[in-house]
């Protein structure tokens, strides 16, 4: 007799630990190293918070099932290759608004992102990099997330949008200013 195991993996139990341990990092790093600036160091925090919201919104809670009662629908039918056509508006629309903090962050992480294409390319990197774990989490624990051309499409056009709007608002005297104290690298 085939047994099945199934359990819910909550994001607690992993993203709580990855945020402390980030945050003793900052600590350790930014007493001895770095000697960040308060700023930077809201900065770095903020974008911990931002990217730890992000993975749990994409991949959480995780639904093991494995064995009898496992899903059955072949893990290749889950992949969406057509672009467009297929798009669910709400979630298209959620996913580019999900990346737009991630396009504002570049160039204030680093200074080498200081064009569209750059930030299109990591948009699309980390687009790929999530839709790629949906896949294999799909493959190896059962889990119902699909893969999705869409999603790509959404989440790169969300890191550029909101790279153009970091740029556009940096043309502002003040918020250039302030955007300027809080950069890791002078090159805003």
């Amino acid at each position: 007799m085939e047994e099945s195991i199934m359990f819910t993996v909550d994001s607690t139990y992993i993203l709580v630990p990855a945020l402390i341990i980030f945050l003793l990092y900052m600590i350790f790093a930014g007493l001895i190293r770095h000697k960040f600036s308060l700023g930077q160091t809201v900065l770095l925090i903020s974008y911990a918070f931002y990217f730890l919201c992000m993975i749990h919104l994409v991949f959480f809670p995780i639904e093991v099932n494995i064995g009898k009662y496992a899903n059955l629908t072949p893990w290749y039918k889950s992949i969406n290759f057509i672009p467009i056509v297929t798009i669910d508006i709400p979630t298209f629309l959620l996913n580019i608004i999900m990346m737009l903090p991630f396009g504002m962050y570049l160039p204030l992480l680093n200074k080498k992102y200081q064009s569209v294409k750059k930030a299109a390319y990591s948009g699309l990197f980390i687009s790929l990099t999530f839709e790629f774990i949906q896949l294999l989490i799909r493959v190896t624990l059962g889990n119902g997330r699909s893969t999705d051309i869409n999603d790509l499409i959404a989440n790169t056009l969300g890191a550029v949008v909101g790279f153009l709007l970091i740029k556009k608002l940096s043309d502002v005297t003040i918020v250039n200013r302030i955007l300027h104290k809080l950069s890791l690298e002078k090159g805003m």
